[in-house]
């Protein structure tokens, strides 16, 4: 039996997070242009959130 590839199995579930999160932004963008300016506030915190902690665990402050 073959050696499973954890790692090329952690690459494709980071992705596809990348990529969801990419059109939940988009998504997000596009209501924002019919509403206020009262939803620059949450995402920015969330997104801000979101990055201190998904960066740590995917190792990205060691590429800075």
């Amino acid at each position: 039996m073959a050696k499973p590839n954890y790692s090329f199995e952690k690459r494709q579930r980071e992705l596809a997070k990348k990529k969801k999160k990419e059109e939940k932004l988009k998504e997000k963008a596009e209501r924002k242009t019919g509403s206020g300016a009262a939803d620059d506030v949450g995402p920015e915190a969330d997104e801000a959130a979101d990055g201190a902690a998904g960066g740590g665990a995917a190792g990205a402050p060691s590429g800075h």
